[in-house]
Formats: structure tokens, C-alpha cells, sequence
């Protein structure tokens, strides 16, 4: 009861700064016509008319169980093969495609599945929202290892100090969130060089859990390179959502590359915890979409424009920021130590940006270019407003 009750204590402060903002600023912000909302990945447009005609044309059944129980369905597990062979070079097996409902579930049935009581999880900071309570959910000891702002490299020697012979698995995010960094191959294969010295030392393997969601929101003519191209024990979690844009329609996958030792195993874990977790697949729906839904994506040179205009304005009023390779997000410094103050008074000019406390990153904003170009135009003006009430200059 004790370590259930302080299982309890540790979620509940993980969360706390993440249902503070959501449930204050957000909540009293976000339906506002006025606001520019920078806060979240979300839609701030209608979403892609091809992607709406795709969904539509799926709905109509082709059989009496076009909506029964479905779980991963051949030809979505298919479609996520080709794809991840075309990415990788690697001869993707669809059985080794666990298609879940979003990201977030594949992440958290990847965790459930890697992790035992008494495990301990490496997460890179600052991190997604969910990251510490997911490893903390699964009844293992979150670890957390900093990565230096402005530029968020890789901190190889950080995870090494970390690991101890209770270490079960690296978490990493490429395209991070929400540095906007794109991690290598040559920093990927230094990763795995650590991840496998370790091992060898600990006497078993360490999973590196690549969380993706980010893959293909890549700028400047940038190759994303997963660490499954050279580290056979990874386990890759994606999103559809991030994409298409469309988070609210959950799709996603859980999966490992050819070269993973004890791929048998996982795939029958992996369906137990699916399942004893709330049936966390996709909807009938969108997996006979997928094959139409895979090669759609948002306007990525468009976004890229937005990131330039934004970053360049930014600059020029005074802030410091980074220049993102990748994701959705800038960073940028508060003008002020307190960004959670900042962050106020940017409401009161009718911007709407995300705390870096959310994120562990005191002192830092993050800034989403999923606002749309008219919010742009009316949040550009409010960033300098704030920045000379904030500064006197």
C-alpha cells in the first residue's frame, strides 16, 4: 500500500505543472477569436480536403464487418512495413507492426511491455508532457538527463553516468520536442555504441525507445535517420497525427526493426498489453484508410516559411531562439528569468505560448507553428508588446 500510495504522489506531482496550465491559461484562452494561439500542436485551419475525402471514402462498408473488433489489420500493418523499408533500407516485417490508437498509446504499451517494477528508464530533458508518468505508471524509476539549451545535443556522457545494471531502456525523441532538434546518424551511432557497452557490461540488452512522431516534419532539406538503422534493440513509436495534422483522429504504431534478437517475444507482449490496457487500436475506419493516409502530409515548406518569418521577427524584437530542424516548436528564451510571469503577459497582449516549466525548461517559451498566418500577423505585434513591457525597451 505504501509504495501504491507513493506511486500515486510521484504521478501526481509529474503531472501538476502540465494541469495547472491546461486547466488555467488554456482553458480561458484557447476558444478566444482574438488570441494567437501558439500553445499546442494543434489545427488552427481546417484540416486537408484530401484527408477528409480519404476518411469519407472509408466509411462507407465494404462488408458485414467492415466495423467489428479490430485490432492490427493486415493491410495497415502492410502499408507501415513498406514505409518504414522505404525509410530504412531495412526489410520491415508487417507482423512486427503493432497499429495502435495514437502515439500516446504506443509509447505507453511499448513501456508497459519493456519495463517490470523495479526497472529503471532513462528520459532525455526536457522532455514530452508524459514521459516520467508513463515510466512511472509502469511501476519503474524514471531517470532524467539534461540536454543543454540552445543547442539540445545528444548528452552521450549524461546517459552513460546514468545507466546502472537496473536499466532497461533509453527513451529518445527524434525530431525532439520541443527543442526542433534532428538527431544524426552519427550521433545515433554513438548512442548505440554507449547503449551497447553498457549492455555488455550490465549482462542485458537496453532497449533505446525512439519515439517519431515528429519524422517527417523536417526542414531544410534535412534526412531523418532512425537509431533502428543502427541499433537493433529499438523499439519506434509514431503518430499519424503529427503528419496530417489531425491529432484528434488517433492513429499509430508501435514497432522494432527486422534485426531486433527477440522480435517473437514482443509481439506477443505487446498484443497482452494492447488489450489489458483498453484495447488501444485504431479505429476500424482509419486503418482501411491508412494506405490513402500514408503518403498525405501537411504543407511542410509552407510551415518552414512560417518557422523563418517567426524566428527572423522574433530575433529582431530582441528574443533569443532557437532555429528548429524539425517538429512543430521554437524555443525561445524568456526576456524575464519567470517565464511562467512572462508567459502572463503575453496573455494580456493576446498571445497564447507554453510555459518551458511544462516542459522542465525554466526560463524558456515554447513556441507552436501550427498557429496559423493570421495569427502570426496578429501575435507578432503582441510579442513585441510584452517584450518592451517586460523590458522598458
Amino acid at each position: 500500500m505504501v509504495t501504491a500510495v507513493r506511486q500515486t504522489d510521484l504521478l501526481r506531482q509529474s503531472m501538476q505543472p502540465f494541469f495547472t496550465f491546461f486547466s488555467g491559461p488554456f482553458s480561458q484562452l484557447n476558444e478566444l477569436p482574438d488570441v494567437a494561439n501558439f500553445a499546442v500542436g494543434n489545427p488552427q485551419e481546417m484540416p486537408l480536403p484530401e484527408y477528409v475525402a480519404a476518411v469519407r471514402g472509408h466509411l462507407e462498408p465494404q462488408d458485414a464487418h467492415w466495423f467489428a473488433y479490430k485490432i492490427s489489420e493486415p493491410n495497415a500493418r502492410a502499408v507501415v512495413a513498406d514505409s518504414l523499408t522505404r525509410a530504412t533500407g531495412l526489410a520491415w516485417d508487417p507482423l512486427d507492426v503493432q497499429m495502435t490508437n495514437g502515439g500516446f498509446a504506443a509509447i505507453a504499451v511499448g513501456i508497459r511491455t519493456l519495463l517490470e517494477p523495479g526497472d529503471e528508464a532513462i528520459f532525455l530533458s526536457p522532455p514530452w508532457f508524459f514521459y516520467e508518468a508513463l515510466i512511472l505508471g509502469a511501476g519503474a524509476t524514471p531517470r532524467r538527463v539534461k540536454l543543454e539549451p540552445p543547442a539540445f545535443d545528444i548528452n552521450l556522457a549524461g546517459i552513460e553516468d546514468a545507466i546502472t545494471s537496473r536499466t532497461r531502456l533509453v527513451l529518445l525523441n527524434s525530431p525532439h520536442n520541443p527543442s526542433g532538434r534532428v538527431y544524426s546518424l552519427e550521433e545515433l551511432r554513438a548512442l548505440a555504441d554507449v547503449l551497447e557497452r553498457a549492455s555488455a557490461r550490465t549482462g542485458r540488452p537496453i532497449y533505446l525507445f525512439s519515439d517519431e512522431p515528429y519524422r517527417r516534419i523536417v526542414f531544410d532539406g534535412r534526412t531523418f535517420h532512425s537509431p533502428a538503422e543502427v541499433y537493433p534493440y529499438t523499439v519506434i513509436s509514431y503518430s499519424y497525427g503529427k503528419q496530417l495534422l489531425a491529432p484528434g483522429m488517433r492513429i499509430g504504431y508501435l514497432t522494432w526493426p527486422p534485426t531486433m534478437p527477440d522480435r517473437e517475444r514482443l509481439r506477443d507482449a505487446t498484443f497482452l498489453y494492447q488489450t489489458v490496457s483498453g484495447f488501444s487500436f485504431p479505429n476500424a475506419d482509419l486503418q482501411h484508410a491508412l494506405g490513402d493516409l500514408e503518403p498525405m502530409s501537411i504543407d511542410i515548406p509552407h510551415m518552414q516559411l512560417r518557422r523563418d518569418r517567426v524566428v527572423g521577427e522574433l530575433r529582431r524584437i530582441g528574443y533569443e531562439t532557437t532555429n528548429p530542424e524539425g517538429t512543430f516548436y521554437i524555443m525561445v528564451r524568456s526576456p524575464i528569468a519567470d517565464d511562467i510571469a512572462f508567459s502572463e503577459i503575453l496573455n494580456r497582449h493576446k498571445v497564447l505560448t507554453l510555459p518551458g516549466t511544462i516542459v522542465e525548461l525554466p526560463g524558456w517559451l515554447r513556441v507552436s507553428l501550427t498557429a496559423s498566418d493570421e495569427m502570426v500577423d496578429i501575435g507578432l505585434p503582441g510579442f513585441e508588446r510584452a517584450y518592451a513591457e517586460a523590458t522598458g525597451r
